[in-house]
């Protein structure tokens, strides 16, 4: 079965956050399903530099205010399409937002290209390749099935996985026109969201199906909390959402393995992971104390990610004679707030501002624990990685992560089968429980080793996935 696959980012090609993990890691998870994917990727510098044996397969002389090719070949071991159009994407940096820190002022042109090709693909433009069905990633692709339905006959079948419902791609209702929308897709049943065009919402209506990436936030956006202005259009959709939880690459993620590691390590050689401990104490600038609960985080460090929470619970952490190592970027003043925190109390709080593989990596191999205090959270991947590497994971029960993680209870701790712990609500108190409840149960080693080797044994991989999503495919392509 040929399945095209359209996104706007794919590891490890070009990656801003977890949608280029699942667009990269899906394609070679689905072969072992009988399915073959070939992606279609915007031309960014780095996608286009990647690319082994292009070919063009089709030209465009005014795509969008410009020329453009569609490219065919391979690219770090992904299928590929390449949309090359200079005067969209040959730009540096991130791929969505400029050097001043303002979304690029033509994104609404840039990712309708990308879902305009994508829908002259599935409909057959390539003679020598037809897709049985499409499978659209977020907003930056979700005007793809608006195009089909407005083409009109013949029907291609279509999935449009949300990775985050908060990011919409929402823009002015006078470019209808210029999108190449009829005047009739400017109506609440067609692309119309709030007096503009809203990509999400048009996906939303006209796909066939609608994954989520956790069965949890399938349920969370059908209510008025978190539906972001979008439930009763998802609840209107019934039974054609869905969630899927997403894997990892469990090659690039396995202890055992790991290139990047100081120690390598597995279920049953956990003392190893001290060695990797002491390397991230001293990349990190903390005191060598081998008594020190020491926490990791590797997040964007926004207030979706709760990490407002984890500054106001910092006290109570340092309490419990905790260490905290923190990897990411995120909003201005929540990175200096960090760093701040690193200065005011050396040793026990480090912080790396930026993103790097082999801290990343690091992290999980060498914390006791990782948190992921989010406010919401559609699946995450951080805490995947965690139970895979032995850092239990402290997490939010909301969305994916009340999917992926299961709490040391009493019950469950009877039973034998934790592999983390969870709080709820996502508030500072409850974040403060959490921290003491961790620190409690690493002060019994037994346990606390039983829980790891849950977590490490737990199948984080895209085999069940795979499987769920080929299903789809099936069910909507034939």
């Amino acid at each position: 079965m040929e399945v095209l696959s359209v996104a706007s980012e794919a590891y490890p090609l070009v990656k801003t956050g977890g949608l280029a993990d699942v667009v990269g890691a899906l394609p070679a998870a689905l072969r072992a399903e009988g399915v073959t994917t070939r992606t279609l990727l915007p031309g960014y510098p780095a996608v286009t530099e990647a690319l082994v044996a292009g070919e063009v397969v089709l030209r465009w002389d005014a795509l969008f205010g410009g020329h453009a090719h569609l490219l065919a070949g391979t690219a770090r071991g992904l299928d590929v399409f390449v949309l090359d159009a200079p005067h969209l994407f040959a730009r540096a940096g991130n791929p969505y937002v400029a050097s001043d820190g303002h979304d690029w002022p033509d994104n609404a042109f840039r990712f309708a290209a990308l879902a305009r090709v994508g829908a002259w693909v599935a409909r057959g433009l390539l003679p020598s390749w037809r897709p049985a069905c499409v499978h659209a990633h977020d907003w930056q692709a979700a005007l793809l099935p608006a195009y089909l339905h407005y083409d009109g006959p013949p029907h291609v079948g279509t999935v449009l996985t949300v990775h985050n419902l908060a990011f919409q791609g929402v823009f002015a209702g006078d470019l209808l026109g210029p999108l190449g929308l009829p005047p009739a897709a400017f109506s609440i049943n067609g692309v119309e969201y709030y007096g503009g065009i809203g990509f999400l919402k048009a996906g939303l209506l006209f796909a066939d199906r609608i994954t989520t990436v956790s069965p949890t936030y399938a349920m969370e956006i059908r209510t008025p909390a978190d539906g972001m202005g979008l439930d009763g259009l998802l609840r209107a959709r019934g039974r054609a959402v869905s969630g899927i939880l997403n894997g990892i690459d469990t090659e690039t993620w396995d202890p055992a393995e790991d290139p990047l590691l100081p120690a390598r390590y597995d279920a049953e050689r956990l003392g190893e992971r001290a060695h990797n401990r002491k390397e991230l104490q001293f990349r990190f600038s903390l005191a060598e104390d081998a008594g020190a609960p020491l926490f990791g985080v590797v997040s964007r460090l926004t207030g979706q990610k709760g990490m407002d929470l984890l500054l106001a619970a910092l006290p109570a952490l340092l309490e419990e004679h905790g260490q905290l190592a923190v990897l990411g970027a995120g909003d201005a003043g929540m990175q200096q707030a960090f760093l701040a925190a690193a200065a005011a109390h050396p040793g026990r709080v480090g912080c790396f501002i930026g993103y790097d593989e082999a801290l990343a990596h690091l992290i999980q191999a060498g914390a006791d624990a990782l948190l992921v205090p989010s406010r919401f959270e559609p699946c995450g991947l951080t805490q995947l990685c965690a139970l895979r590497y032995g850092a239990v994971p402290v997490v939010a029960r909301v969305g994916g992560l009340a999917d992926t993680v299961i709490d040391a209870s009493p019950m469950a701790l009877a039973a034998g089968v934790a592999t983390g712990v969870q709080f709820a609500p996502p508030t500072v108190e409850m974040l403060e429980a959490a921290i003491r409840r961790t620190t409690a149960l690493r002060r019994t080693p037994q346990v606390w080793q039983r829980v790891q080797r849950n977590g490490m044994l737990t199948d984080v991989s895209w085999r069940d996935p795979a499987r769920r999503y080929a299903a789809l495919y099936r069910d909507i392509g034939g």
